[in-house]
């Protein structure tokens, strides 16, 4: 038998508060909580760790992460499985807004995508004055390019940028082009062993352990600009949503001290993200 979304939230909050209290007294299966639905370069890069204990501690609400993809998040929340979606498209997250799914969208925070290789750099990328160029080099080469091919935010924001460029990509699918099915991370790896370029976020590439010679090659152009919308899951679609405590996560995070400890996260001493919510 199929089990109603209500059902699993419930089965992920025990088993998570069970975890979490280490089998003790269970204390944690009876403290609110709440799901986010999120995308894994938030959580891969490790601002999760950072930001959530800082909001644990101030509301006594415990948040879970299920950290996919933005296009399986978005399913997930248009599912029920979910309180907040915490994404980067923005055009899908106003859709879902638009489609009942979401009460409202606020923009939370931003950083870029990079396009990153070998230092050889053998398609020449870093001579481009465009991305729309630097993606024509890599095309024009034959030499190989990693994409997600997930449906994630970077993904969908690849597929853009080829558009742009006025490239089809998937006419050299299995060929230069190869797509991995798999997260940031994941693909990264996929790149490095296969010498290919790829396209991630700077977040998930400042915090890479795997470079091995890998250098970025192109950045700081506008198309490359990667904004990340904040949700609540609408309630009067799924009645289990615990709007009240997934609406106090969404106001602390756009608020003075989200805001401030977004700003504050850092790895390798680089700055990960950018806050600029207007609450």
């Amino acid at each position: 038998m199929m089990m109603s979304s209500g059902i699993r939230r419930r089965i992920l909050r025990l088993l998570a508060g069970v975890l979490f209290c280490g089998f003790s007294a269970g204390v944690s299966a009876l403290q609110d909580s709440i799901v986010i639905q999120s995308t894994t370069s938030t959580a891969n890069s490790g601002l999760y760790d950072y930001l959530l204990p800082l909001f644990e501690e101030a509301h006594d609400i415990k948040v879970n992460v299920v950290a996919v993809g933005t296009g399986q998040a978005i399913r997930n929340a248009m599912r029920g499985d979910g309180d907040v979606l915490l994404v980067h498209a923005e055009s899908d997250e106003k859709q879902f807004v638009a489609d009942g799914w979401g009460v409202e969208r606020f923009d939370l925070m931003f950083n870029d995508f990079v396009l990153v290789g070998p230092v050889a750099d053998p398609a020449g990328l870093g001579e481009a004055d465009s991305v729309s160029e630097a993606l024509m080099r890599v095309s024009r080469s034959g030499e190989f390019f990693a994409s997600r091919g997930d449906d994630s935010g970077t993904h969908k924001k690849e597929l853009a940028l080829w558009r742009s460029a006025g490239i089809d990509p998937s006419e050299a699918s299995g060929g230069w082009y190869r797509e991995t099915g798999s997260g940031m991370g994941a693909t990264l790896n996929v790149a490095v062993g296969m010498n290919a370029y790829c396209l991630t976020d700077r977040a998930t590439w400042i915090s890479f352990a795997n470079k091995q010679g890998f250098t970025v090659l192109y950045e700081d152009d506008p198309p490359l600009f990667n904004q990340y919308g904040i949700i609540l899951v609408d309630a009067k679609k799924h009645p289990h949503v615990n709007a009240k405590a997934g609406q106090i996560f969404i106001d602390w995070m756009i608020g003075k001290a989200g805001q401030t400890a977004i700003a504050g996260f850092r790895q390798s001493g680089q700055q990960l993200f950018f806050p600029n919510a207007s609450p």
